[in-house]
């Protein structure tokens, strides 16, 4: 169940990745540069019961890729980093959690009914 208490069917569970490609695989798409690597994203998605937002090409460390997606278990999504990790395909991965503005108004409320219950170090 979502942050907000809302149910899972109405609200997409976002994540962001962020990778590089490893050398071997420029290599791979060097030789093959129609390789098609959303398609081959959309399988792993579709088997891990997820789909595709958006797929795009990054420069910053070198070239690699800035996906989101939406997966409606949200253990698939280390699941997938690891199995596209291992692959040998990417690297220097970030995994980001995406919240709605609705959702962060849920943690915000959320925040604000626990928040005594914390005490800063130096404080009993």
């Amino acid at each position: 169940m979502p942050i907000d208490g809302s149910p899972r069917e109405t609200m997409p569970m976002l994540f962001c990745l962020t990778a590089d490609y490893t050398p071997q695989a420029l290599n791979a798409m060097r030789e093959n540069p129609n390789t098609d690597r959303r398609a081959a994203l959309e399988e792993l998605l579709k088997a891990a019961g997820g789909k595709l937002i958006a797929m795009y090409g990054r420069a910053s460390n070198g070239p690699g890729a800035m996906v989101i997606f939406d997966v409606p278990d949200p253990a698939m999504a280390p699941a997938m980093c690891g199995v596209a990790v291992s692959s040998g395909s990417i690297q220097n991965v970030e995994l980001t959690r995406l919240f709605t503005m609705e959702e962060i108004t849920g943690i915000r409320q959320k925040a604000r009914q626990i928040h005594s219950a914390y005490k800063p170090p130096g404080q009993r």
